[in-house]
């Protein structure tokens, strides 16, 4: 799904214009990423939890070349689907 189509969905279900339920979803997706930049997680009852997980740094090999590569530490985000939602797939 785009987020073009979530937008008709939206708008669809709640009877309003696409410009205005684009501006919901535009909302809603700046606020997830504002809970997971300050409190580190976003959780969706039924539906999941959306946490900042850190990686380590790690020094990999090229396959091609065989040079070792430096891979630096970051932070990336991490999904874990609620039981509701396993069932359903």
């Amino acid at each position: 799904m785009t987020k073009a189509e979530l937008i008709k969905i939206v708008a669809s279900a709640a009877k309003v214009s696409d410009k205005v339920a684009g501006e919901v979803v535009d909302v809603i997706f700046l606020n997830m990423a504002k809970s997971l930049r300050e409190d580190k997680r976003f959780e969706v009852p039924r539906f999941g939890t959306f946490s900042v997980r850190a990686r380590k740094s790690k020094e990999v090999r090229n396959p091609q070349t065989g040079a070792v590569i430096h891979i630096d530490a970051t932070r990336t985000v991490g999904f874990k689907a609620a039981p509701s939602l396993k069932k359903m797939l």
